[in-house]
């Protein structure tokens, strides 16, 4: 058998049914399929372990770099994917690489369900809430018209604006995960992922110089820093270097952002499923994704009061964990070449959806 044969054959092998669904499983050869449940098992551990491992290596490399060099741990899982790009495209770890990239991040998503609960949401007020709720709305509403007017596509601007409203790179997955499917949607992802991580990390350390030059209060201060930087972390880093009131303020405000990642996944993905049935060849994404049933059942649990706070926590733990995995997975299946060709709409674009959501807090913080 020639080369290029071998190598038809293991494409073939290691194919999906499904790319954008929670059934992506690989397909099995004759016989595999129809044998017991342990073979089956063991035929596909075989065939996802050699990408999921570089993924996991990978992540793990990027987590030990932020803990010792301060940088952002989703930023380095990027840059450090990318670099094993030629990695991805080998067909004997692309199956991993795949599963990685979708199933490890919809179980991280819906396992961020476990840092929340409605007292925190409840014990914000009424202002707190309609501040950040309402820039939700607005930076995505403005991501949209913006994709608009800089001529781009319109659900780059709902993944660039929702990443910016709601928690950066989670977001930025979560969204990607319920948009229709798109030879460039890799790409926008990372392209998001990168950029909403930039600007949080200078964010982190212009934000509080901003909330002292306009004179606000501590608990001021930690509304407009959780209800503005885009990623978990840095909204930490920020609010307790201003104060422990203000740290606090920013966490919970921040965690309630993060909460309305669900109801924004479902009407996105009302939006597009309707969009995709009325184009021919374009498949539907699902109207409601099971890791957004299990996000809402978690938060549930988490508000009752009677879960285990370490069970919590390790949940949490583990919803980073895989995040950084699957993040890791996507830089992995995109090259660097690709992201030269986006040009400066895009960067433009996601900088005027900061600016947009940061104008809205400060304006609502200075009418109350």
């Amino acid at each position: 058998m020639s080369k290029l044969d071998e190598n038809s054959r293991l494409s073939d092998q290691f194919a999906f049914s499904s790319y954008d669904s929670l059934e992506g499983v690989p397909v099995l050869a004759p016989g595999e399929a129809s044998g017991p449940v342990g073979t089956r098992l063991l035929v596909a551990v075989r065939r996802l372990s050699p990408g999921l491992s570089i993924a996991v290596l990978v992540a793990l490399s990027a987590s030990w770099l932020a803990d010792h060099y301060g940088a952002p741990v989703m930023l380095f899982a990027l840059l450090l994917g990318m670099a094993v790009n030629f990695v991805g495209q080998d067909v004997r770890c692309r199956p991993g690489i795949d599963f990685a990239s979708r199933q490890i991040l919809r179980i991280g998503v819906a396992l961020l369900g476990a840092r929340i609960t409605l007292d925190q949401v409840q014990a914000l007020g009424g202002q707190t809430l309609l501040i950040a709720a309402g820039g939700v709305v607005v930076t995505i509403l403005a991501g949209w018209g913006l994709a608009r007017v800089l001529r781009l596509k319109a659900d780059f601007g709902v993944l660039t604006g929702g990443s910016v409203a709601i928690c950066g790179a989670s977001a930025a997955l979560a969204l990607s995960s319920v948009l229709p499917p798109s030879p460039t949607r890799e790409r926008d992802t990372l392209l998001t992922v990168v950029g909403v991580t930039t600007l949080s990390t200078v964010a982190m350390v212009v934000y509080p110089l901003i909330a002292g030059a306009v004179g606000l209060s501590d608990s001021q201060a930690g509304v407009f820093l959780g209800a503005t930087i885009h990623d978990v972390a840095q909204v930490v880093g920020a609010g307790y270097g201003v104060s422990k009131v203000a740290g606090d303020t920013a966490t919970i405000v921040k965690l309630f952002r993060v909460a309305l990642l669900l109801p924004t996944i479902l009407i996105v993905a009302f939006i597009f499923h309707n969009r995709g049935a009325a184009t021919p060849g374009v498949k539907r994404p699902p109207l409601v994704p099971m890791f957004l049933v299990g996000f809402a059942a978690l938060v549930a649990v988490n508000s009752t009061g009677l879960t285990p706070p370490a069970l919590m926590e390790a949940a949490g733990s583990t919803s980073r964990w895989f995040l950084i995995t699957a993040i890791a997975a996507v830089g992995a299946k995109t090259s660097l070449g690709e992201l030269a060709h986006v040009g400066w709409k895009p960067v433009l674009l996601i900088v005027l959806e900061t600016v947009v959501v940061l104008a809205w807090v400060l304006a609502l913080l200075a009418l109350g």
